[in-house]
């Protein structure tokens, strides 16, 4: 008896060690995780902040510090930008841009996906195929003939020759967000909806899209923070200033021999406010949507 007794009180001991150092192992991966994720946010914290805060300062001030804190705070660099006509022009044009772009896409998007996923045809794998070569395919290669396209459309200096060619380029990586989670979707709640004496699209509007509602908000918010930091389209296919979309409005700034860049940070912070208030909105239906479908059962 006294053996066995010993024996249990060896047993429990061990045992209350390895919860120990299991306890001590799961706290130091926690302090790792924490450790990386505070780094990786300080460095991408860095270039905002110094972006903000060189928005305060005067050009001579951020030469010789562009690090520090304003000695001086200037306000008038802020007040002035939004006393700019240009300003508010080129703020509305961007609205104009993200919201037809988002609605356009979702337009031909949601459709085409449902076709790929729900109903199977001859030579579907194939044109899915050709479409996800758009994946592989950069911008800056394609903008010669898309030039020479638009042009011969005359869509030249108007926002459809930006918010076209988002639509296309946005279009594969949408079809493929979309197809796989409409793949997702169980065939019962298909049939049930055909028993009931629904149809194809029956069961698209009212089934599919309110269950796709995390990944509609995927698609929105990647869409529109891409077209709203878009510059490089706008810039060969836009030449009138009343076009220009607020990354152009930038250009304001800068003269033939001399930058104001205290005031160009300014602008610069005043273009990433609706972005990161919309992305702060919207990042729960971010996550949300990047995890749907990902487990199936």
């Amino acid at each position: 008896m006294y053996v066995s007794h010993q024996q249990n009180i060896g047993v429990r001991q061990q045992n209350a060690g390895m919860r120990r150092r299991a306890k001590v192992q799961q706290i130091a991966g926690l302090s790792v995780r924490y450790i990386i994720c505070t780094v990786v946010a300080i460095l991408m914290l860095i270039p905002i902040l110094t972006a903000f805060l060189g928005g305060f300062k005067s050009t001579e001030e951020l030469s010789n510090a562009p690090f520090s804190l304003p000695t001086v705070w200037h306000w008038e660099n802020f007040t002035s930008i939004l006393s700019q006509s240009v300003f508010w022009q080129s703020l509305a044009n961007s609205l104009i841009v993200v919201v037809m772009t988002v609605v356009l896409l979702l337009a031909v998007a949601c459709p085409a996906s449902f076709v790929f996923a729900r109903m199977p045809f001859q030579g579907r794998e194939a044109a899915f195929n050709i479409i996800l070569i758009g994946l592989m395919l950069p911008f800056a290669m394609l903008i010669l003939p898309l030039y020479i396209t638009l042009r011969n459309l005359q869509l030249l200096n108007t926002l459809w020759a930006v918010i076209l060619p988002q639509v296309a380029f946005s279009l594969p990586t949408t079809i493929l967000i979309l197809r796989n989670f409409f793949l997702a979707i169980p065939h019962e709640l298909e049939d049930a909806t055909y028993i009931d004496g629904g149809t194809h699209i029956d069961f698209f509007w009212r089934i599919l899209l309110p269950l796709a509602r995390p990944s509609l908000a995927v698609i929105i918010m990647l869409t529109s923070v891409a077209s709203w930091n878009n510059f490089f389209l706008p810039l060969i296919v836009l030449n009138n200033a009343n076009l220009w979309t607020v990354p152009l409005g930038i250009m304001q700034f800068q003269g033939e021999h001399a930058t104001d860049w205290a005031l160009v940070l300014a602008y610069v912070s005043l273009m990433m406010i609706p972005a990161i208030v919309f992305y702060l909105f919207a990042e729960r239906h971010l996550i949300a949507g990047l995890t749907t479908g990902a487990v199936k059962g």
